[in-house]
């Protein structure tokens, strides 16, 4: 099987040792993405529907490098620091995948390691 390794440089990849994506057997695991810049610092901060909405723009990149696309995802996990924001989530989400939504999971999870991130989100998609 081959194996295909993606990064984008960011320097959280760098600093934990790991991919932005994986291309293997067909499909492509996206590592949970969050809001940032090139240099690593948040944006959007204190509003949970723009980080959706960048975290979104980042992954339609990845997954175009990986030869996917958005109407290729079959799950979307979405962990979020406060779950009574939902809904500014879902707005962001609903308006990529609405019509061709994947599996979705929503998750509340304690403070990221920057506790100006609010959202961060992965995804697998069929590549090709």
């Amino acid at each position: 099987m081959t194996i295909t390794r993606i990064s984008t440089g960011s320097p959280w990849e760098a600093k934990m040792g790991y991919s932005r994506a994986v291309v293997a057997g067909g499909l492509v695991y996206i590592s949970a993405t969050a809001a940032t810049d090139a240099s690593g610092a948040v944006v959007g901060k204190g509003d949970f529907e723009r980080q959706t909405t960048v975290i979104l723009e980042k992954l339609g990149a990845v997954l175009a490098d990986a030869g996917s696309s958005f109407a290729a995802v079959v799950q979307s996990r979405v962990y979020l620091t406060d779950v009574a924001q939902w809904e500014a989530v879902g707005r962001a989400h609903g308006a990529v995948f609405g019509g061709h939504g994947p599996a979705l999971s929503l998750v509340q999870v304690k403070p990221f390691l920057d506790p100006d991130m609010l959202v961060e989100i992965e995804l697998v998609a069929v590549v090709g």
